[in-house]
């Protein structure tokens, strides 16, 4: 039987656009309190206030998620005010300085992408994990990407960096499966979100048409809401179902 959000403390990162912000309306639509988590403020007051119009709960917590200080401020205010997390969405993320090669890649790209990308998902689990524990365990969910799962060339950081995400995964699950966390990942393919926008605007419209129609056996983008309905269910779903990687990408992988 899956679970409610009813009630249910949870904390998005990246929660200003996107994704993240699609996860946060689709959550507190079921019920939960959701802590929105970004760098971007007017973003993520946005956000707090789409949910706060269909009456639910919400507020905003200004973080970067790739320091460490800026984390444990943040993991500490929420244990403060609602005595720990019951589900915890790493899902910031960044993709600067894409299409280039591993040659041309300036190392302080490839270093920008992995610090939010990937360490931003390791201080999310080292300073969430102890406020899950707080209420007996939860859910952990982190953003990966297929670009984990297979080689993206002209974007080796982020590419490296979501492969990293899935083994973090991987791993957060082993270590406190059993202590009732259930950690698992997404692995979203061309999505239409403010990341895929920036690589449109190199693009024209017949562009995009072969692309999609080359990559996407499906012949479309994926959304945010589709997104969110499988964050959905990690975060309800049966607690069997950890340690993996869920794909969902209109079968580009299938190929």
């Amino acid at each position: 039987m899956a679970e409610s959000l009813k009630g249910k403390v949870t904390l998005i990162s990246g929660a200003a656009s996107g994704i993240g912000r699609a996860c946060a309306v689709r959550f507190a639509n079921e019920g939960a309190i959701v802590i929105v988590a970004d760098f971007n403020e007017a973003g993520g007051n946005e956000t707090v206030n789409l949910i706060k119009q269909s009456n639910g709960q919400s507020e905003f917590i200004r973080v970067d998620v790739s320091d460490s200080a800026s984390n444990a401020a943040m993991f500490q205010t929420v244990m403060e005010r609602y005595g720990g997390l019951d589900v915890l969405m790493n899902n910031a993320g960044i993709a600067v300085g894409g299409g280039t090669g591993i040659v041309d890649t300036p190392e302080e790209s490839f270093d920008r992408i992995v610090a939010v990308d990937l360490r931003g998902v390791f201080l999310g689990i080292k300073y969430g994990v102890p406020l899950l524990l707080a209420k007996g365990g939860g859910r952990i969910i982190n953003t990966a990407s297929v670009a984990g799962l297979v080689g993206y060339p002209g974007n080796c950081a982020y590419a490296a960096a979501k492969a990293g995400v899935i083994s973090l995964t991987k791993t957060a699950a082993l270590e406190y499966a059993k202590s009732n966390i259930v950690v698992n990942c997404i692995c979203p393919a061309y999505v239409d979100t403010p990341i895929l926008n920036s690589t449109r605007d190199k693009l024209d419209d017949e562009e995009i048409k072969k692309l999609l129609k080359r990559r996407v056996p499906v012949g479309r983008v994926g959304t945010p809401d589709e997104i969110a309905q499988t964050a959905f269910y990690l975060a309800t779903g049966p607690t069997f179902l950890t340690g993996s990687a869920i794909v969902i990408d209109g079968g580009i992988t299938a190929m």
